[in-house]
């Protein structure tokens, strides 16, 4: 083993130790840095970086457009060093206006549609900024307003917030999840965010349910209609909780006295892949003759907006067809709020009053450190301003002791000191006066620098106005900064300037209704045939139908028994599982018609599982079952153990590696018989097979060899003769000796 030097050292510590720190770590860096927005300018990191990294290449809303590919690359080579495709990914999001309530970036090219469509490459599109976001998220970052930080090589610099002026997190919304925790807050009205900033400033103590006569509740992009008015005040005075919103619909009349529904505004939930969803659940609600009064559907949305029509039947009840789909589809969905941002480096959960109290604080913080910079360059203008109203009045001083001066040197210390060794002059009394003389080192300058023109009567006029404008200046910006009533109104009178040019109509339509209630026409009970092939599709027809081609029916299909058109069909698979699927789910047909694959009705995985028992429910629960697996594990199972409601359960429990390959029903046998791969036999009587809850493993019925594994297992009344084959040779099972359960049982060769 190698010696330790003075310079090295081993510490001994406990991994889990090391796991736990480094998890937290981890986490924190994906909650901070990732996930979650500022709630200062309601940003992430990404989207933060990316806008800034707009602003510095100087792609305005006024300028041309650039490449998307260009501003993503120069963004990770400068802030972001991350995948690409998570900065494209939000510049997409920032430009899309079916997401976001003002976009913060203007999309030239296609940036993806409201049905789901993905945005095009980034080497196809192009970007720029948004007017809104230049003046509200980037104006005065170069008045020192907000903190610069090194970028992650130490080579660049970036803000570690934008100067947002308006509250941005309320206006557009986030999404994100990090680690342990998620976010979701929903978009809003740009006025009513405004009226209700400006309502905390006027009163700090308001209450929530005040600041909601200003803040009517969320202003989704897609509108919609939110039906839960009286439950928002709980949302936005804890920070989370549900909104429900539904989609508009109306009523159109078309020739022939029918009518039909027409979609005009979906669910904010419904925005991409769902809208597709949405159409196939109602085709699924008309296949499974949950309603027989649409007649078609189509999606018939364009750039001018969504319409998606349903054509109703003839004296169709429109307002159960409205209840249906809010009942039934995602046409009535659920918002779920949780208002959680970053809040002095750590997140934290915030009520209404908690965001609007943030953005207040940080608009008053940004107002200090700008005018607090405008001072200084006042005072500095002052300074200067000053001097040279001085300058002018000795004017032809200042040109003698130029013209007397040897170097500028000596010049400027004559000026700032009043040094006059060296220097020229044409009298004694131009000494004495020049000795006097005490500018600054800036007003010195200022006046060296000083053109000729400026002696011109007009120019010395316009720089004591000036000079009147600055004093002006510098007395508004203390007051400002002195006195809070004084900024207060500077950030009420930014936010009507906003509210002027941003404003716009609410989209969503806040109000309380009651819940949707669907009367679902009642099915007339009666008896049908389950037929399921033994390629696994399935259908059911009338017991008329079965009755006149009984042979035909019977030879072509692998199950065949009656059941009830309200009942269940119970699906037992070869991995332990029990599916179930509604016999109203299966397609009422005609003989000849091929029925479904019951993976469509149910959560049957033909690709992963095989069936090796069907029945109905309703026979099922009459009945009791006997479970065989090829490791020999067995057990009886009162068959109304499968009365559930869940769609699948366990039906037997499995040890690794093991598979069910009989689940066979108990009728009148008494004996069972098993049978390996390597030819052993072994028949004992089914009662020492105790009974066990469907969950259960069972216990051993035969002992099996290391690779051996049961391979058939029969079930008969003891006495019975029996007769099997076996590779196409007879074995008769009746000559069998009976044994005890758990025996290694007898070896039959097969002539």
């Amino acid at each position: 083993m190698p010696e330790i030097t003075e310079d090295e050292q081993i510490i001994k510590t406990e991994f889990s130790e090391v796991m736990q720190k480094s998890y937290i770590d981890y986490a924190m860096s994906v909650i901070i840095s990732r996930a979650l927005p500022d709630v200062r300018d309601g940003l992430k990191p990404v989207q933060r970086r990316t806008l800034y990294d707009m602003h510095e290449l100087g792609i305005k809303y006024d300028s041309p457009y650039r490449k998307s590919a260009r501003i993503v690359g120069d963004t990770m080579g400068k802030y972001h060093p991350h995948g690409d495709s998570s900065i494209y990914d939000a510049l997409v999001v920032m430009a899309q206006d079916f997401k976001k309530g003002m976009p913060l970036v203007d999309g030239h090219g296609n940036f993806g549609s409201i049905e789901g469509d993905g945005a095009a490459a980034m080497r196809y599109t192009e970007a720029r900024l948004q007017k809104f976001s230049q003046e509200v998220l980037l104006a005065d970052l170069d008045k020192d307003v907000v903190d610069f930080v090194p970028n992650f090589d130490e080579t660049e610099k970036e803000p570690s917030v934008l100067p947002a002026r308006l509250p941005n997190l309320l206006i557009n919304g986030t999404e994100g999840i990090a680690v342990g925790m998620a976010t979701n807050m929903p978009p809003h009205n740009v006025g009513e965010v405004i009226d209700t900033v400006k309502a905390y400033m006027l009163n700090p103590e308001i209450s929530t349910l005040e600041l909601l006569e200003y803040l009517k509740g969320p202003d989704f992009p897609t509108g919609g209609i939110v039906v839960n008015k009286d439950e928002l005040w709980s949302v936005y005075e804890s920070g989370s909780g549900k909104i429900k919103i539904r989609g508009r619909v109306e009523s159109e009349k078309v020739k022939g006295g029918r009518e039909r529904l027409v979609i005009t505004e979906i669910p904010y939930t419904m925005i991409g892949a769902n809208i597709s969803k949405f159409l196939l659940d109602i085709v699924s609600l008309i296949e499974t003759k949950k309603t027989n009064d649409i007649v078609d559907i189509s999606n018939q949305s364009s750039k001018e907006g969504i319409r998606i029509v349903i054509e109703l039947k003839k004296d169709a009840d429109i307002e159960n067809v409205k209840n249906l789909l809010y009942k039934k589809t995602k046409l009535e969905d659920t918002f779920g709020v949780n208002m959680l941002a970053v809040c002095d480096g750590r997140p934290e959960t915030l009520g209404l009053r908690d965001i609007i109290r943030y953005h207040v604080d940080f608009q008053r913080e940004l107002l200090r450190r700008k005018y607090r910079t405008l001072l200084e360059k006042e005072l500095e203008k002052k300074e200067i301003q000053e001097g040279l109203i001085h300058a002018c009045d000795v004017i032809d001083l200042i040109i003698e002791i130029l013209r007397g001066s040897k170097d500028l040197k000596m010049a400027k210390a004559c000026l700032v000191e009043g040094k006059t060794e060296g220097i020229n002059f044409k009298s004694r009394i131009s000494r004495k006066m020049a000795e006097q003389l005490r500018f600054t080192e800036k007003q010195a300058k200022a006046i060296l620098d000083m053109r000729l023109y400026r002696l011109i009567g007009l120019e010395i006029e316009a720089l004591m106005k000036e000079h009147d404008q600055t004093l002006k200046n510098i007395d508004n910006y203390k007051d400002i900064l002195t006195n809070p009533k004084s900024m207060d109104k500077v950030i009420i009178r930014s936010l009507d300037g906003f509210k002027k040019e941003y404003a716009t109509e609410r989209k969503t339509e806040i109000t309380n209704a009651g819940e949707a209630v669907f009367e679902e026409k009642k099915i007339e009970e009666s008896e049908v045939i389950f037929l399921m092939d033994r390629f696994g599709y399935a259908r059911t027809i009338d017991l008329q139908t079965y009755e006149r081609n009984k042979e035909t029916v019977d030879n072509e299909n692998k199950y065949v028994f009656s059941v009830m058109n309200t009942g269940k069909i119970c699906v037992f698979t070869d991995s332990g599982q029990m599916h179930s699927l509604k016999v109203m789910d299966l397609p009422m047909g005609k003989l000849r018609d091929k029925g479904v694959p019951i993976d469509n009705v149910s959560n049957y995985n033909s690709q992963k599982e095989r069936y090796i028992y069907v029945s109905s429910l309703e026979r099922l629960i009459s009945q009791k079952l006997c479970f065989i697996t090829q490791k020999s594990m067995m057990k009886q199972v009162e068959g109304s153990e499968f009365d559930v409601v869940k769609r699948s359960v366990n039906a037997s429990g499995l040890s690794d590696g093991d598979m069910v390959i009989s689940v066979s029903p108990i009728v009148a046998e008494d004996v069972v018989i098993l049978r390996s791969k390597e030819g052993f036999y072994i028949k004992f009587l089914l009662d020492e097979v105790p009974f066990k809850k469907k969950s259960a493993l069972g216990v051993r019925g035969m002992k099996l060899s290391e690779n051996d594994l049961v391979e058939k297992a029969y079930l008969y009344a003891y006495g019975c003769e029996e007769e099997v084959m076996v590779d196409g040779k007879a074995v008769d099972l009746s000559k069998l000796k009976l044994s005890k359960r758990d025996g290694k049982g007898t070896k039959i060769r097969i002539k």
